[in-house]
């Protein structure tokens, strides 16, 4: 039964301009369709948000945060968001429509992949991550159902539904956002996720690929994050015997519970991927992994494509241009009587054989003009120099002339893009111009220690570098505001947009003087000699110390703080006042137990020459009230 007749949209055209032809998908917080952009008309997916979802304000701001985020990412990975708009109660996004499947469809039909068709996915994969990452953006929701393959073999990155700015406080309580078996341990035990955390989602992304199967499973999610937290993924050469180790090793690295032992970034790990299959032969690329579903492919198809390319059931073979074929002339006809009448019938065929004709010759000639002297630019982006040139001469097409640009995810020497990009169309004799990688743009970091810090990100940004984390520490020798080092240090080749981390100086440390005891101006006076400022704390407290006088201190006496910082002060009400229990005729060590379990200090009186243990009397009488933490006198039997 097809569910999308029952669906009110399928048919309608949203918002005057996109025409709903199919339903795709349904999520929990959308449904995806196939639609017509009927004013550019072009086919694309339109993700539409449930209309009880619609309302939520929250909920909107973050469907629309997704267009926005996503529609910075220029980068021929990741799906592209055109357009977002809303209609009554349908709010929803325009992207590019992806023909083909899923990697967790790829993995469902053929289980395991061989190394060299895993890599092929989690490249590009990583190249898109990449551009996110050093855009400002993590995806935080990396699986399989996300990754995209196309019917042409390209691989894209959807649904950046849960991205959000690196810098943005994360809070997830009551809902882990993503899915568990993908979850980074942080994003589990503190709610947090940086660029890290998409770093561990690949690395199990990819050891389900190597293997079939996912690292971590259970019944329960319960039992599957217990095992983020408390268990290393394990090596998938475990379940596939004879598994290279240097796939081993990126596995490993990938999925570090510590995220400071992961790779940095997506572009890190794509970098070690890459050093990963360099170091594999031939064999160690190809070898079929025994969980792999057999008679679904070949190792000459991972070479060249994901996904097999074949003509749709009911198809039969290819389609090429048609061409009329005229019969044979046969032998000349035996005259008939009435020779005019046959004069005549050969007259009518030979017009109407020669209307057909010319029919023929104005549909070509109207052909050729709309498409036929047209061609599309081949796919070139990452081909070298020397293929590209052979596939657009191939294609009939010329080579302009070659430009060259810096590319963090491009190897060196191939195709970042073209113009006309590949897959427009061109005239049959036309010319196009390629843009080829001059690889990462290699920079050193500039000397911007002892700078203030606005100067030090100023000239950072200058030299192309971003802003690392910021931290402070005391410093005897470079002055308060100012960077004491950068890490990595001066000097140091790093890629063109890494992020450089400040320390900045504190200034010299100063000993915090203890001024609990002390009235708040005396209290006041003695930090501003030692070069602090105080703040006093609207609520007081039930303290030992008198009503007026510091009770409590931050930081503490003896601390190190930084000249100007502030100490907060918390003055006391007076001590609360306790009752005090009898403890006449008791031990002495009874005594003293009971009062100090009262909140009392003890104080025993023993007269001279006096033996008992029984205490004769108390400084307060019990049931009288005395401040807590005072002292109480016990009193021994004279004898």
């Amino acid at each position: 039964m097809d569910t999308t007749l029952q669906d009110p949209l399928v048919g309608q055209l949203l918002d005057g301009r996109y025409r709903i032809d199919a339903r795709i998908a349904v999520g929990g917080m959308a449904t995806v369709y196939r639609a017509m952009d009927t004013r550019l008309d072009r086919v694309l997916a339109l993700k539409v948000m449930h209309p009880t979802l619609a309302t939520d304000v929250a909920f909107v701001e973050r469907f629309i945060r997704e267009a926005k985020s996503v529609a910075r990412l220029a980068h021929p990975n990741v799906v592209g968001v055109f357009d977002q708009g809303a209609q009554g109660a349908y709010v929803y996004l325009a992207m590019e429509y992806v023909a083909g499947c899923t990697l967790r469809d790829v993995l469902r039909e053929r289980g395991a992949l061989q190394p060299r068709a895993a890599l092929d996915i989690l490249e590009p994969v990583l190249a898109a991550l990449g551009a996110a990452h050093r855009a400002g953006f993590v995806h935080r929701d990396m699986k399989p159902e996300n990754v995209l393959i196309g019917d042409d073999g390209r691989v894209k990155v959807a649904d950046f539904g849960l991205v959000r700015a690196v810098g943005t406080v994360t809070d997830t309580t009551g809902s882990l956002l993503g899915t568990v078996s993908y979850l980074a341990p942080e994003q589990i035990e503190h709610g947090s996720a940086d660029t890290r955390s998409d770093v561990y989602a690949c690395g199990v992304v990819l050891y389900e690929m190597l293997t079939g199967s996912k690292p971590h499973a259970g019944d329960t999610a319960a039992q599957v994050i217990y095992q983020h937290l408390n268990e290393d993924v394990p090596a998938p050469s475990g379940a596939v015997p004879g598994l290279a180790a240097g796939l081993d090793a990126l596995v490993a690295e990938a999925t570090a519970r510590d995220p400071e032992l992961r790779p940095s970034d997506a572009v890190a790990l794509l970098a070690r991927s890459r050093e990963a299959r360099a170091a594999l032969t031939e064999e160690q690329l190809d070898a079929m992994p025994p969980q792999a579903v057999a008679g679904t492919h070949d190792a000459a198809e991972d070479r060249t494509s994901v996904i097999p390319r074949v003509i749709p059931e009911g198809q039969g073979t290819a389609h090429h241009t048609s061409r009329l074929e005229l019969p044979p002339d046969g032998p000349p006809s035996r005259p008939r009587r009435g020779g005019r009448f046959t004069l005549d019938r050969r007259r009518g065929m030979f017009a109407a054989l020669l209307a057909l004709l010319l029919v023929l010759g104005v549909g070509s000639g109207v052909w050729y003009i709309n498409s036929g002297q047209f061609t599309q630019v081949p796919s070139l982006l990452g081909q070298t120099q020397k293929a590209a040139q052979e596939r657009l001469t191939d294609a009939g097409l010329g080579l302009k002339g070659v430009e060259r640009a810096y590319s963090d995810t491009v190897e060196r020497g191939t195709v970042i893009s073209s113009d006309p990009a590949s897959g427009e169309r061109i005239r049959g004799n036309g010319s196009v111009k390629l843009v080829l990688s001059r690889g990462p743009e290699v920079l050193k970091v500039p000397d911007v220690e002892g700078l203030p810090l606005p100067d030090a990100r100023r000239q950072l940004k200058e030299a192309g570098f971003e802003q690392g984390m910021v931290t402070r520490e005391f410093s005897e020798e470079v002055a308060r505001g100012e960077v004491v080092r950068t890490d990595p240090p001066v000097g140091t080749e790093r890629h063109a947009g890494t992020g450089v981390a400040l320390v900045v100086s504190k200034g010299a440390p100063v000993d915090v003087p203890d001024v609990t005891g002390l009235d708040v101006e005396d209290a006041t006076a003695e930090l501003a000699e030692a070069g602090l400022k105080a703040k006093v704390l609207p609520d007081r407290i039930e303290a030992p110390e008198a009503a007026g006088e510091v009770a409590k201190q931050a930081p503490g006496g003896g601390a190190e703080a930084a000249k100007g910082d502030t100490v907060e002060l918390t003055v006391s009400k007076g001590p609360r006042m306790v009752e005090v229990p009898d403890v006449t005729g008791s031990d002495v060590d009874k005594a003293r137990d009971t009062l100090e379990e009262a909140g009392f200090e003890v104080k025993v009186d023993r007269p001279l020459l006096s033996f008992s243990d029984k205490v004769a009397s108390q400084s307060v009488k019990g049931g009288e009230k005395a401040a807590e933490g005072s002292t109480v006198t016990i009193r021994t039997k004279a004898f």
